[in-house]
């Protein structure tokens, strides 16, 4: 598919684009400062210091990203420190090597943010080790490291002071664009030209992409106290149009039908393609008003969809005057696309009315701080994890034991000399060989999947870059040319490198093919060297994930299909509370809402990854898919119920509704019991049956087939799950 304008234009209004400005200004700039003033050694080696700690520089709530900086600043200094000082002595020094990659992989069970930490202290480790320096000069040139993260936290703070909410503001508008694209997959379903089975597959891997950015705008708007607590209209106007999104996701997620039933029934009308057609142009408007918040632009709607909502309701009117068929469900779908229109519209007012006072009295009494998790920190933590159970601990030893090995490798000149002599010539290994060990620590993932997946794209960018950059040595003569290139692939390199990994390669290979003429060591040897080097760290961690501990997908698939059964059966029990006249409140049902949605794409992932795997590897794919297709339906029946009770009054529904859900409890408690889950304990006691009113209402009768929807669902699911015990 061919990149839209547009599309450009949202990446430069994008945080990824806004990070690379920044990183790039905060590596490139003391180098760059200290060369004019004749201190060019002074200047790199304070940029390596920024280098270490713009890895821990990742979105979130500007008090966590000062407190890994600051704590990867001490981490960096104190490695850069004993690294200095034993590194004339190579057993003590692969020793190092061991302990440090072990250590500081294992901060990956303390969240994504402590993983990067370690990264920073395994950088300053192997950015050190190298270098040339003397035991007196060790201290100094430690501290002017320090020095260097420091002026990058620094810069880093005030950037971020500067425009508090814009990082924020960038997340909701990509995140929206984000639920546009769920919305026209969603549409696919009633073209009739479409492919079900495909089209679920799609819907599945987008969930799981806008549950991801939605949970990173949950850390980023709801820890925030400045964002949260604060009372002007612009942090108002955030909050307010990310609740309204979320409901939004909520609403299309809800709404599922039996597609190829209805295809069935009404595909030879012609209805099915309007409603698909009119789902895409509120899919476009909705990423204009996407594009409008990422922009920081006022939109005005030209899209008037009533009229059109009027046309489609006499369509289905008409098709209704027909013994023969039923347009209950076509009544549904137009309820559906009116509620949508409405949300949308919310959605674009929030985002235009940022100056208006009303946004200062918030509607939604949601309690922010439950819907973000809580890391614990505590060195228990750590300790339960020092076992072979853990996938983390594995992990960890396989760093640590393939790191030694690449260490042993480049620092061995007979083995150095015996791969040249295979290659046909004297290749200039050694001097940088650093690179092994860089290309090891970066392509190692904790899953096979995305170390696959690293391996080849570090690899081939590598390569790729590797050509571009001597193209551009050997053409582009002027200095100044080529420092204004090299400034252009640093923005590209780091703008690129949370969004496409194999362009952040191609485009940081060339940039650093530059740096090193700069530093009067460039030429073909360089370039030679860096491919070499990345070959030989690929292909030791790719073999490294074969057969040193290896982690399949398979193995942990247990745990995720538990989890997602456990989280429906506790949003199912807030419909049970609120059916048998129990107060439920609205950050209730938005808390078992996100639970679900979190581990349903957890699972989803998880059956991503396992097919990039080796197909012996691979354990009842066609099963876990089933499960995954069949779960989605289930939490769209149930979303759909608690979408019409959330809010509302007490409803007391017949005893026969309450009996089919705890029913449905019971069935999905068993399932996850099977898989080694806790059941989720709910007696007839908790639920005050005996006050349950017994004439059913019409309300009360719709409420019946939806819940046994959601029991003939639920049977479905146990069954499937059945086929993982062993």
């Amino acid at each position: 598919m061919p990149i839209q304008p547009r599309e450009i234009k949202s990446f430069f209004f994008s945080q990824y684009f806004s990070d690379g400005l920044r990183i790039t200004f905060g590596i490139l700039l003391p180098g760059l400062v200290f060369a004019q003033l004749g201190m060019l050694e002074l200047g790199i080696t304070l940029s390596l210091g920024a280098i270490c700690i713009c890895v821990t520089d990742n979105p979130g709530p500007v008090i966590h990203k000062r407190n890994a900086m600051a704590v990867s600043n001490l981490i960096v200094f104190l490695v850069a420190v004993l690294t200095g000082l034993i590194r004339f002595n190579l057993i003590a020094l692969g020793a190092e090597v061991v302990v440090l990659s072990f250590l500081f992989s294992m901060f990956i069970v303390y969240g994504n943010r402590a993983a990067s930490v370690g990264t920073a202290g395994v950088l300053a480790m192997i950015f050190t080790m190298d270098k040339a320096v003397t035991p007196a000069e060790v201290l100094p040139y430690s501290a002017t490291i320090l020095a260097g993260g420091l002026w990058y936290m620094l810069m880093s703070l005030v950037f971020f002071g500067i425009r508090p909410y814009r990082a924020a503001q960038q997340a909701i508008g990509e995140n929206i664009e984000d639920v546009a694209d769920f919305l026209r997959i969603k549409a696919n379903f009633y073209l009739t030209e479409t492919n079900i089975d495909d089209n679920y597959r799609l819907l599945v891997s987008k969930q799981i992409l806008v549950s991801q950015h939605q949970d990173a705008v949950r850390e980023l708007l709801f820890k925030s106290r400045q964002i949260v607590k604060e009372s002007t209209n612009y942090s108002r106007m955030l909050v307010l149009t990310f609740v309204d999104l979320v409901d939004l996701f909520e609403q299309i997620m809800a709404t599922h039908y039996d597609y190829a039933y209805i295809r069935e029934q009404f595909g030879a009308t012609g209805i099915l393609d309007h409603i698909g057609r009119l789902l895409h142009r509120m899919a476009d408007e909705l990423g204009n008003v996407g594009y409008a918040v990422l922009s920081n632009s006022y939109y005005k709607t030209t899209e008037k969809f009533e009229p059109e909502l009027e046309e489609l309701k006499a369509k289905i009117d008409e098709l209704g005057k027909s013994e023969q068929i039923s347009n209950l469900v076509l009544k549904k779908v137009l309820v559906n696309l009116r509620d949508l229109n409405k949300k949308i519209n919310s959605i674009n007012y929030y985002h235009n009315s940022r100056s208006s006072k009303q946004l200062l009295e918030n509607p939604y009494q949601v309690e922010y701080d439950k819907f973000v998790g809580h890391q614990d920190f505590s060195p228990n933590v750590l300790v339960d994890n020092l076992n072979l159970k853990s996938s983390t601990f594995k992990y960890s030893l396989r760093v640590a034991i393939v790191c030694l090995l690449g260490f042993i490798i480049t620092k061995s000149s007979l083995l150095m000399q015996l791969v040249s002599d295979i290659m046909g010539r004297k290749l200039a290994f050694g001097h940088h060989s650093y690179w092994v060990l860089l290309t090891i620590i970066v392509i190692l993932k904790p899953g096979f999947s995305l170390s696959k997946q690293r391996n080849y794209q570090r690899l081939v960018g590598t390569i790729i870059g590797g050509v571009i950059g001597v193209l551009i040595l050997l053409y582009v003569k002027s200095s100044v040319a080529q420092f204004i290139i090299m400034t252009f692939l640093m923005v590209g390199a780091y703008s690129f490198q949370r969004v496409n990994y194999i362009v952040m390669v191609i485009l940081m290979t060339p940039y650093v093919l530059i740096l090193f003429r700069f530093l009067g060591v460039g030429g073909l040897d360089i370039a030679e060297e860096r491919i070499a080097d990345t070959a030989l760290g690929s292909i030791i961690a790719f073999a490294a994930t074969y057969l040193i501990f290896p982690t399949w997908e398979s193995e942990q698939l247990r745990e995720n299909l538990r989890d997602v059964i456990t989280a429906n059966v506790n949003y199912l029990v807030k419909i049970a509370d609120n059916i048998s006249g129990k107060t439920v409140s609205v950050t209730e049902y938005k808390l078992a809402r996100k639970d679900v949605y979190i581990k349903s794409a957890n699972l989803s992932a998880a059956f991503e990854r396992m097919t990039s795997e080796p197909k012996s590897k691979q354990r009842k794919s066609k099963d876990v898919h089933k499960f995954v297709v069949l779960n989605h339906i289930l939490s769209s029946y149930i979303a759909t119920i608690a979408s019409g009770l959330s809010g509302k009054e007490l409803h007391k529904s017949s005893l026969d509704n309450l009996k089919l859900v705890k029913r449905s409890i019971a069935v999905l408690n068993e399932g996850a019991k099977k898989l080694g889950g806790v059941p989720i304990d709910y007696t007839a006691e908790r639920n005050g049956s005996e006050e349950i009113t017994k004439e059913p209402s019409p309300d009360d009768n719709l409420l019946k087939e939806q819940l046994g929807l959601i029991h003939k669902m639920s049977n479905d699911i146990a069954k499937t799950a059945e086929s993982f015990i062993y």
